[in-house]
């Protein structure tokens, strides 16, 4: 298939993970334990501009030898950090093709926790941007090639909706973004979806209440006691933020209205067959008026899977889109 002249493969899954649910879980399946090669992790600290003294934490893997290329930044999800595996496997595939990478802990998230008293949100694209000005510019004077994984991606598109042409990104991609935040939270509630909205919040829990974070004692309980993403972000994450309830916090933070304020080229994959990421945001929208948007939506794929009998997929396609002039 060829979009916006980008040649991209079609979806074939691999044996036997078939369908949206075993694509998903076939992640967790996985060991990425040796995915990456044993030479040392630069680690980096970069300080928050809003006077919180939060600092964000990524670790930066250098090529063999000296290669001219942009630098990819890879964002991951809700709960998620440096070690979750799509990240962990990312990085493995971009640095083997000579690509410095940059793993990237957004505030509160993994090792970032014990430098940060506040937590990130779906929308606190603010942090990116500081991440982005900070950067020292040897890495960046190449590009920067970010990646945004779930709601990573919904992070990044609003992002790039709000900086238009400014800023050192050359082109984007996003994997599973959801970009109508009230649409996936409501999906990920259904009956079907008990396990992972089980996980998820456990995990984002677990998080926001870790060693580091700025709490009071009402909030800790409001945390602890929520009965699932809405209530955590009804009665937390919203107010928190300034934002009167839930509903006007998905609203204020859905990527799908930023989208027609992107200029870098940017690619977004996702599975029609995902779990519990709608696509209908994806099917419905009008894409050929945002010349600079690709979107790449087959029909399986699952949530940040797309497991296919070469390796993982959607890292191949995102590999071809980069490396268009």
């Amino acid at each position: 298939m060829s979009f916006a002249g980008v040649t991209l493969s079609e979806f074939n899954p691999r044996l036997p993970w078939w369908g949206g649910d075993l694509q998903t879980i076939r992640n967790y399946a996985l060991s990425v334990d040796h995915a990456l090669p044993s030479r040392a992790v630069q680690r980096l600290v970069v300080p928050l501009q809003d006077g919180s003294g939060d600092r964000l934490v990524g670790a930066l893997h250098l090529p063999d030898g000296a290669r001219d290329r942009p630098l990819v930044i890879l964002i991951h999800g809700i709960s998620g950090c440096e070690t979750s595996c799509y990240i962990v496997l990312a990085a493995a595939f971009f640095l083997a093709r000579g690509y410095p990478v940059l793993r990237v802990n957004l505030r509160g998230a993994g090792p970032s926790r014990r430098f940060c008293r506040q937590q990130y949100h779906a929308g606190r694209t603010a942090d990116l941007a500081a991440l982005l000005d900070q950067l020292d510019p040897r890495l960046t004077r190449n590009g920067v090639l970010p990646i945004g994984f779930s709601l990573g991606g919904n992070l990044l598109l609003k992002y790039l909706g709000e900086s238009g042409r400014h800023g050192p990104v050359r082109r984007a991609a996003t994997v599973s973004a959801p970009i109508d935040l009230a649409h996936s939270c409501r999906s990920l509630m259904r009956w079907r979806n008990y396990l992972y909205h089980r996980y998820i919040l456990t995990h984002l829990k677990r998080n926001c209440t870790a060693q580091g974070a700025e709490l009071s004692e009402s909030e800790r309980k409001v945390i602890l006691g929520a009965g699932s993403l809405w209530e955590l972000d009804q009665r937390f994450t919203a107010p928190r933020h300034g934002y009167p309830g839930a509903d006007e916090f998905y609203e204020a933070n859905s990527s799908q209205h930023f989208l027609g304020g992107i200029r870098a080229p940017t690619l977004l994959i996702h599975a029609q067959d995902d779990p519990f990421v709608p696509a209908d945001p994806y099917l419905k929208r009008k894409w050929s008026s945002e010349p600079h948007l690709t979107p790449l939506l087959p029909k399986s794929g699952g949530h940040l899977g797309f497991h296919d009998p070469l390796g993982v997929w959607h890292l191949r396609q995102i590999e071809a889109f980069f490396a268009q002039r």
